[in-house]
Formats: structure tokens, C-alpha cells, sequence
């Protein structure tokens, strides 16, 4: 009897039997379930951790490829795991197995923040909101026109206008004040220059402004203010004067020797005179300012303006100006200046050490209120005079 050993094959690996609603329970689904029982949305653990919303999507959703550096991912996948009170470790342990991220050295090149091609698992289903990173549901910003307000675009408007307004208005007053208008007269021009007042032509200017009839005073006229003013009676000489002075008895065949000489001299130096008619006075020498000692000056006219104002130096002088209404003079030391006229010092201006003003620069009241200086009692002075003496004898 031949016996046949059956040899029994391999048992069957037991399968665990699935209902209708077993699920795989992933990482993302824990985090989102306990977000949700918290009540956050994205937003608000964005507001809470400082971390993107993106970010967060992207933890839930084991997406290691939303990341811009990988070097921070355990960092965000723990404060995560510890908001949502889960457990740090075993959260980024999860979420390395689930999305085959593997932790690089920071020298290495998978630690680099470039970013790398985002690679969709099959598993994934592109139409779950979840599994986009880039978070559609975030409000999209506002464009620029949503920023514009119609009230504020209907104030700039009328700010132009009003602008634009007075602009107008202040060009079309300055063409208006630029203008030159002509208007027509009744009389024809005529020239004025051409009449003469003095030749009985006077009536007809009647009609001419007052202004238009003003001539500048000519140079000769302005000239004659500062010539020498004439005599009342003018002083004649004969015209016959060298003809007149001969002595019939000192001059002829009875002339004594020598006479004739003596008399021919005397006519000669008569005739050698001119004989024009003298019909103006002598002009004096003037008012001068002398100082024999360092002093300040000052002189004034009548209206208060000052003609000259300095130190006078010892030996320096100053003629007195020549004008309608005497200048005044104020002298800081008086005792060093005097007054010379026509070659007479009068003076000195004051005692010594003191401050003189208000003395009238006019021949008449200096001679009228100061005595001839004394030269004994300023040896400076004297020293002066002959100086000026001995300059004059050469």
C-alpha cells in the first residue's frame, strides 16, 4: 500500500478584514480635527504663531515641497503640534514617515532655501482645498480704485477750478493794468521846445502844463552861483591914464637931465597895467580849519548832513564850503584848532580838553566871536605860522 504524504501549502496571510468605513487616520487629520476643536482657522494660528497660513496648510497636508527653506520645517511642525497640545516628537516623526522628508545637515545641500519642484502625489486629490498650499481662501488684496473715494475725486475737481479760476483772473488783470490806450485830443501837438517865452509867445501857452515849460539850468548858470558877486558901483579906470600922469614941466626940451629918464619909466609902467573896467570885488582866501594839534572833526551842513568827519593831524587844514547857509563844525579837542582868514588865525575853538559844537563856519561870526589868536601862548601854533611864513617868502 503505497501511503501519499499530502503536503499542506503555505497558510494564507491573514488579512485584517475592512469595513465599508475604515480609514486610513493621517497626520493632517489629527491636526485639522484638533484645530477644529479649538475653532482656529488658518488665519488665526497665523496671527497666534507668527507662522504663514501657508505653512500651516502645508504641515497638514505633509507637503514638504511648500517650504522655502527645509531647514525650518521641524521647527514649524513642533510649535504646531505643541498649539494644537499633541505631542512635538512623535508630530515631526509622523510627519517625516507620511511625507519621506528626511532631516539634512545644515552645511548640506538639501538645507539650501532654494525652492524645489513641487511634486503631486498620486495620492493627493487635486481639487481638496487642503492639498493647495497656497491657501485660496486667504481675502485677496484690494485693487487701487477700490482705495478712490467719489467725494474725495469731486473736492480735487473743484480745487482746480478754483485754482485755475483765480489764475485767470490775476493773468487777465495784469494784460488789463499793461495796457497803453490812446486817446484822441481836441488840440493839435505842437512842439514846445520851439516856442520862446521871451518873444511874446507867453499867451499861447495857456494850455501847456507848468511841467512841460521846466528847463534844466545850463552849466554857465550853475557856474555864476559860485563866482565872485558884482560891484554896485564898478570901479573905472581912465583910459587916458598914461597920457594924464605927464608933467609938461618934467617932460620936453627944458627937462632937466635925469627928468626924462624918470618919466619915461613912469610911462611905460602905466601902460604896462591892463585896462579893463574892475566890475567885480576881490574874492577872499576863505574860512579855513587849521589844527596845530591831533583832533576830531566834524562838519555838518544845515539839513544835518555830514560833509566831512575825521582826525585832523597837526599842520593839517580844512576849507570851510562855500554854501547858502553856513555849515557847522563840532571839534573834539578845541584847545588844537583855530580859524585862519586871509592869512589871520583866530581862535582856538575852545578850551583845551573839551568838546566844542554848533560854532557857524562863516567869516562874520568867527571874526564876530573869537579874537585874534596869540601866538606867545601856543608855541605849536606860532611854530606854524612860521613855517607857513617862511614857504610864503620863497
Amino acid at each position: 500500500m503505497i501511503a501519499k504524504t499530502l503536503r499542506r501549502g503555505k497558510a494564507a496571510k491573514e488579512v485584517e478584514a475592512r469595513g465599508f468605513d475604515a480609514f486610513e487616520l493621517r497626520l493632517g487629520d489629527l491636526m485639522r480635527g484638533e484645530r477644529a476643536t479649538l475653532g482656529k482657522s488658518l488665519l488665526d494660528v497665523q496671527r497666534e504663531l507668527k507662522i504663514k497660513a501657508a505653512y500651516i496648510a502645508a504641515i497638514e497636508n505633509c507637503d514638504p515641497t511648500a517650504f522655502d527653506t527645509p531647514g525650518f520645517i521641524a521647527g514649524y511642525v513642533r510649535s504646531y503640534a505643541r498649539y494644537l497640545a499633541m505631542d512635538p516628537d512623535w508630530a515631526f516623526e509622523t510627519f517625516c514617515r507620511e511625507s519621506g522628508f528626511q532631516t539634512a545637515h545644515g552645511m548640506s545641500k538639501d538645507a539650501s532655501p532654494k525652492r524645489t519642484v513641487r511634486e503631486t502625489g498620486s495620492r493627493r486629490d487635486p481639487d481638496d482645498m487642503f492639498a493647495r498650499p497656497a491657501t485660496p481662501f486667504v481675502p485677496a488684496g484690494e485693487s487701487v480704485w477700490a482705495q478712490v473715494e467719489p467725494s474725495a475725486i469731486g473736492s480735487i475737481l473743484v480745487l482746480v477750478a478754483l485754482i485755475g479760476g483765480l489764475g485767470y483772473g490775476g493773468w487777465t488783470v495784469l494784460q488789463e493794468v499793461q495796457k497803453v490806450r490812446l486817446a484822441p485830443v481836441d488840440q493839435t501837438p505842437f512842439v514846445v521846445s520851439d516856442l520862446d517865452p521871451l518873444a511874446g509867445n507867453v499867451s499861447s501857452l495857456g494850455a501847456i502844463d507848468d511841467a512841460a515849460l521846466f528847463a534844466a539850468p545850463s552849466v554857465e548858470a550853475l557856474d555864476r552861483l559860485y563866482r565872485p558877486q558884482a560891484l554896485d558901483t564898478p570901479v573905472m579906470i581912465a583910459r587916458d591914464g598914461p597920457i594924464s600922469i605927464i608933467d609938461p614941466d618934467s617932460l620936453g626940451a627944458l627937462v632937466a637931465e635925469g627928468a626924462a629918464d624918470a618919466v619915461a619909466a613912469a610911462v611905460a609902467e602905466a601902460a604896462a597895467e591892463p585896462g579893463a573896467i574892475q566890475v567885480t570885488e576881490a574874492v577872499s582866501l576863505g574860512l579855513e580849519v587849521v589844527a596845530v594839534r591831533p583832533s576830531w572833526v566834524r562838519v555838518t551842513s544845515a539839513d544835518g548832513t555830514v560833509i566831512y568827519e575825521g582826525i585832523m593831524n597837526a599842520g593839517d587844514s580844512y576849507a570851510a564850503p562855500q554854501t547858502e547857509t553856513p555849515a557847522q563844525i563840532r571839534v573834539g579837542e578845541s584847545g588844537a584848532v583855530y580859524f585862519a582868514l586871509n592869512g589871520t588865525h583866530y581862535g582856538p575853538v575852545g578850551q583845551a580838553g573839551t568838546v566844542t559844537s554848533g560854532v557857524i563856519l562863516s567869516a562874520d561870526q568867527v571874526t564876530a566871536e573869537y579874537a585874534v589868536a596869540n601866538l606867545d601862548a601856543d608855541s605849536d601854533l606860532a611854530a606854524m605860522v612860521a613855517v607857513a611864513e617862511a614857504q610864503t617868502g620863497q
